[in-house]
């Protein structure tokens, strides 16, 4: 596996490769990062072209650890986005949305008041293990040449299949209704805002996600990421 470079220097080649971890801010999509750090790149090292990409999107209204390589280090992408991941956040019960996140006007509400402590955290365990999942229909994910959001946007019905996802952990860390904290150890292709519709049914209500975070992926950890602004004053030591 991969290790990122925690710190760069003045000998760092980021044409050979790099693999740098950022903390991508809240309203940011991943590619507003990935173009920003190529700007500072060819800025700072008076590069004219340089490959730069993410191992894994975050929605904009996610934050937390974004993997960037650069150079030839492009090519280990899959490899990174294999790894398992680790993801915080918060659910909202008793309301629903379309995109199942906030960047939607909740369109349903649901009664919370036979939700216990003690069904929610067995309602966690039907989740564990290899299950089925259907991706949200305001996702990234592409059919008939457009992104699924577009469709979504446009009021288009499109036909989206399950498939198979693996949540190693899902686990409730503070309760105070009608939101809940949780956190999740799942595969490649796991969508949280899912999981967080997906409960909301299991409890016979409603749900969908107010925030979340990443962690890690595989070893690569938040604690050790760069903000923008701390990436552009290394890269100009």
């Amino acid at each position: 596996m991969l290790k990122p470079n925690v710190a760069i220097s003045s000998e760092t080649n980021f044409l050979d490769g790099t693999v740098l971890l950022f903390n991508k801010p809240i309203t940011w999509s991943s590619f507003d990062v990935v173009k920003k750090v190529r700007n500072i790149v060819k800025s700072a090292k008076k590069i004219k072209k340089i490959k730069v990409g993410h191992a894994g999107t975050l929605d904009p209204l996610a934050d937390g650890l974004l993997i960037i390589c650069t150079g030839k280090f492009t090519k280990k992408i899959d490899e990174i986005q294999a790894e398992k991941k680790v993801y915080t956040g918060e659910i909202t019960l008793g309301e629903t949305t379309p995109s199942y996140d906030k960047e939607t006007e909740v369109d349903m509400t649901f009664k919370t008041s036979h939700i216990t402590d003690e069904l929610l955290h067995s309602t966690c365990k039907i989740f564990e293990g290899q299950i089925m999942q259907k991706p949200p229909i305001f996702s990234a994910l592409k059919r008939e040449g457009k992104r699924l959001y577009q469709h979504a946007r446009e009021g288009s019905i499109i036909e989206i299949k399950p498939r198979e996802v693996e949540i190693e952990k899902f686990k409730i860390t503070n309760i105070s209704m009608p939101k809940i904290q949780f956190s999740v150890v799942c595969s490649k292709g796991t969508y949280i805002r899912s999981l967080a519709f997906d409960f909301g049914l299991a409890l016979k209500s409603g749900a969908h996600l107010s925030s979340l975070r990443r962690e890690k992926i595989g070893e690569f950890d938040l604690k050790e990421a760069y903000s923008i602004e701390s990436f552009r004053a290394d890269i100009l030591k």
